[in-house]
This record gives C-alpha cells, sequence and structure tokens, in this order.
C-alpha cells in the first residue's frame, strides 16, 4: 500500500493506456510481448514502460517479456477494475445521453443505476432500461442506494449544487464533466474532464511553430 502511495500521478494516467493495448493484443491472441514492442505500439519508450510496470511488481522476463494476458489481469486489479460500481448521471441533455448509452463502461463493471435532471420533460424518457428522474428525487434515492460514482453532465452553474447533492448521499467519487473545478470534503475523489481545454490543447499543438 505504501508503495502505492508514492508512484506519481503521471504513471497513474498511463495506466489505462497500457490497459486498452493490452486488451488489443489479447483479442488479437498475442500471448507475449517485449517492452521495445509494447513501445512501438504505445509510443512511450521501453525504458518509460519497464520503469512504470516495476512501480507495481515484477511482470517482465528478461529475454521472454511480458505475458499479456498475466499483465493485462495485472493492471486491471490495479485500476480497481474487478470489481463493478454503481454509477448515477446527472444532467441527461446530449452529452449525459451519450454516457449513458456507452455500453463499454458496462463491460468494464461501471452499472448505470439511475439518472436524473431538472428538465421536466426529459423525466420519464428511458435510456438503456433507467428512466430519467427528477433531481429532486436524487436525495432519497442516494440514501437507498449504494452509488459508488456521480457524473456531473449539468452547466456550471449548477454543478457545486449536484457535486454536494452526491457528497451528503455518500458519493466517494465524482466524474466531472461541467468546466468548474468542485469543491470537496476530504475522501471524496474528483476526476475533471474539462472538454474546452483539451481542444485549447489541440488548437495550441496546431499553431505551435506557425
Amino acid at each position: 500500500m505504501d508503495r502505492k502511495k508514492n508512484i506519481s500521478m503521471a504513471v497513474i494516467k498511463r495506466l489505462p493506456k497500457y490497459y486498452r493495448y493490452l486488451m488489443e493484443l489479447l483479442k488479437n491472441d498475442v500471448d507475449r510481448i517485449s517492452s521495445k514492442e509494447l513501445s512501438e505500439k504505445i509510443g512511450f519508450t521501453a525504458s518509460q514502460i519497464r520503469q512504470d510496470l516495476n512501480c507495481f511488481g515484477d511482470f517482465g522476463q528478461q529475454g521472454y517479456g511480458y505475458n499479456v494476458k498475466e499483465l493485462y489481469n495485472q493492471i486491471s486489479g490495479i485500476l480497481g477494475l474487478q470489481k463493478d460500481y454503481n454509477t448515477v448521471i446527472i444532467g441527461a441533455g446530449n452529452l449525459g445521453q451519450a454516457i449513458a448509452n456507452y455500453t463499454r463502461f458496462n463491460k468494464l463493471g461501471f452499472n448505470l443505476k439511475g439518472i436524473f435532471d431538472a428538465n421536466p420533460k426529459l423525466v420519464g424518457i428511458r435510456i438503456r432500461d433507467v428512466d430519467i428522474a427528477d433531481i429532486d428525487e436524487m436525495p432519497e434515492f442516494l440514501k437507498h442506494n449504494s452509488i459508488d460514482i456521480g457524473i456531473i453532465c449539468v452547466p456550471q452553474t449548477n454543478a457545486q449544487k449536484v457535486c454536494d447533492m452526491l457528497v451528503e448521499g455518500g458519493v466517494k467519487g465524482i466524474w466531472n464533466f461541467a468546466p468548474i473545478d468542485l469543491a470537496v470534503p476530504e475522501g471524496v475523489i474528483t476526476e475533471n474532464v474539462h472538454l474546452s481545454e483539451s481542444l485549447l490543447t489541440l488548437v495550441y499543438l496546431l499553431n505551435e511553430g506557425n
């Protein structure tokens, strides 16, 4: 556990990419791969890959490389994908509905238990066997359902209020798509996905050197 606490966020951010590439290798019936071969596919240097994976244990063998299935399972465990997570979505507009309809989440163990919105025109619409409910019903829903992750897809002006409702309801993980950095108490984890910031980064790189 202490070893994990010392791992940098940069390494943690790279783990999902390893997971995705290893999944593709498994689909293509690749049994083993060297760090050099993996570097050619994933875009990190072989040295970086070895350093990253060594943070969590000794997975490779010199002269043999990595057992793809074993490494995939190990990273799956490190990421916490060997258990299920109950989720709710708040904000059933275009983005919220797109996330709700992304079936890959289910396969990864993220179970959609509720969708909430303040727009009465959306309440009652069914998405993937889940009815959109009025946001006012969420506090009571959270009391009676063990929810691990709340996904915020509401406008910036409402995001902190929604976040506070989730925290009050015992939710410990918040995936935030609103363009605001949320204030949360200790023990609650937030992951901000600021789409405009990602786009602005792309624009900068397009214009770099021009």
